[in-house]
């Protein structure tokens, strides 16, 4: 019975001994990672972007990071704009620590590659549900698998303060036709018609009525999207949310939709729409804009706003274009100001193959709080900016001219962790009562060409987002927007929505270019194919998506 009673005595202190040791390997491990703050790891980056920045971590604003936090990145993009190393870092595994993945983290999930962060947050990350707040439940996944696999990367309460996208019109064009009315379709069609029978050339050159861009994902941007806009719905990509009953269905099957497609069909048979617009490239069709010829495009500013500075060296300003709330007829609003709830189905992860996660999600926490977000937009006192009497952050005319110099960002680290890094949107102002991002409204109007404030002041407005409808008039979608949402991957859903969009782009360039007798016909083929194809079965999966998120963000 001794004997017993002594085997069991050494058992329990070895069994003791042994989850002491584990016990203390866990503590050495968060002790090694906090003690790596003093040294200074570097963590490997992917951004699936495409950026002609060669990252350093040699200025001043990395330096400083890493000095507080014991981290630096090492990042690499994508080349070319596309993403052809994504779905051979999934193949092989060989993802590096962080990933930005853009459209495609759902796959990363799927396939495991992404860590839950939700621990690590709780543990590590105070500032990180500081920045995030109530929003922070919304980068949960889904229903199923509830869990936050990455931090999301658009802007925290920004205020949209101009336009971003929509029917543009050249400022010469409104000048000399008097400042017309510029409201509907017919509207924005007879300015292009008369300007071009009054000036059928410009600089030599036979003068473009409308022209679009369709190279690649460009095609939504500037051909089907604006179907929405014209129709007063708001941009939810290639679908339309009904806004009382939360069915979803592929925009392009709207009735009132194909009078917006038949109206561009009437540009094309009177030739007021480029002939080139579905084989252009986007070099030729920036070149193309930058030659001033080009009346009208419907485009995402942020495609063509290198324009402004080619038109303004070539002394042609007046060439540059201002946005209209051009929709199909004046009983639909411009849905330019519809507002959205926070969301992120995109952001930055960490991977199952980071060497440090506690360090990277310290990285994280870092530029999520308030002197990180001051850091990397503002810069360092007495170097980048300086403070006055009353504690008020200003630039000097060196400083603000030294933040328009080409290669600022790279050489100084300022603005280089904004997106896709977590940060705070214009007018999103600190605890002192200061904007996080240096950006202020009245900067916009300052910008502005006399052509433009000429134009704005004929209408009785300062800024061009004056013109549109207002925030308030529009209910706030508590789905957030649907494009940012993912269908599973290798789903048949994804399947039949990938043969709907070969349709869609095959049909619809079909239907504008053909002869207006055919029109109707070619619109029904496309009804019909993208019926065969499954759409209602891709619509029924997409509207269960819809009321899962909603089900998600309610708990």
């Amino acid at each position: 019975m001794g004997k017993k009673i002594v085997l069991v005595v050494i058992f329990l202190s070895l069994l003791l001994l042994f989850s002491g040791c584990d016990k203390t390997k866990n503590e050495d491990h968060d002790e090694e990672s906090s003690d790596r703050q003093n040294e200074s790891i570097v963590l490997s980056m992917f951004i699936a972007e495409k950026s002609e920045i060669k990252w350093s971590r040699n200025n001043r604003i990395s330096k400083k990071i890493a000095e507080k936090t014991g981290v630096s990145i090492d990042v690499k993009y994508t080349p070319g704009g596309t993403y052809p190393d994504l779905p051979i870092m999934l193949a092989d595994r060989t993802y590096p620590d962080i990933v930005y993945a853009k459209g495609t983290q759902n796959k990363f999930i799927d396939a495991g590659a992404f860590i839950p962060l939700d621990d690590l947050i709780n543990n590590y990350g105070p500032n990180i549900k500081k920045f995030y707040g109530d929003d922070l439940r919304k980068l949960r996944y889904s229903l199923e698998n509830p869990y936050i696999y990455f931090l999301g990367s658009f802007r925290k309460n920004d205020q949209m303060w101009d336009v971003r996208d929509g029917f543009m019109l050249q400022l010469e064009v409104v000048r000399d036709l008097g400042y017309p009315r510029l409201r509907t379709l017919k509207d924005y069609e007879n300015a292009i018609r008369n300007y071009r029978e009054k000036y059928p050339e410009i600089a030599g050159n036979p003068t473009i009525g409308l022209s679009l861009i369709a190279d690649d994902w460009l095609f939504l941007i500037s051909v089907t999207n604006p179907a929405l806009f014209a129709t007063g719905a708001p941009d939810d990509g290639e679908f339309y949310v009904d806004p009382d009953t939360y069915k979803a269905i592929l925009h392009h099957r709207r009735p009132i939709e194909k009078e917006y497609f038949r109206w561009l069909n009437h540009m094309s048979d009177q030739g007021l729409l480029d002939p080139e617009s579905f084989i252009q490239s986007r070099d030729q069709y920036i070149s193309k804009l930058s030659s001033g010829r080009v009346l009208a495009i419907i485009d995402a500013i942020w495609n063509f706003q290198e324009v402004a500075t080619e038109l303004n060296e070539k002394g042609m300003s007046n060439r540059y274009f201002g946005a209209f709330p051009i929709t199909l007829s004046l009983e639909y609003k411009h849905s330019l100001n519809y507002p959205v709830s926070y969301t992120s189905r995109w952001g930055i992860g960490i991977t199952d193959k980071c060497s440090d996660p506690i360090a990277a999600i310290r990285f994280f926490d870092y530029l999520c709080s308030d002197e990180g977000q001051i850091l990397t937009h503002w810069g360092i006192e007495g170097i980048d900016y300086f403070l006055d009497n009353d504690g008020i952050r200003y630039f000097t005319p060196d400083q603000e001219k030294a933040r328009g110099e080409p290669h600022f960002s790279i050489t100084t680290g300022i603005n280089l962790y904004n997106y896709p890094f977590p940060e705070y949107g214009r007018g999103v102002l600190d605890p002192g009562g200061q904007p996080f991002v240096p950006q202020w409204k009245e900067d916009i109007s300052k910008e502005y060409s006399v052509y433009e404030k000429e134009i704005l002041a004929a209408y009785g407005v300062e800024y061009w987002k004056e013109l549109f409808p207002p925030r308030d008039i529009f209910p706030i979608r508590p789905y957030g927007v649907a494009w940012q949402m993912d269908l599973p991957s290798q789903s048949e859903a994804q399947f039949i929505f990938d043969q709907c969009k070969s349709i869609i782009r095959k049909r619809v360039i079909e239907a504008i270019l053909s002869d207006p007798a055919q029109f109707d016909s070619v619109w029904d083929a496309l009804q019909s194919e993208l019926l065969a194809a499954g759409v209602e079965k891709l619509e029924a999966e997409f509207t269960r998506l819809i009321k899962e998120r909603m089900e998600l963000w309610e708990e």
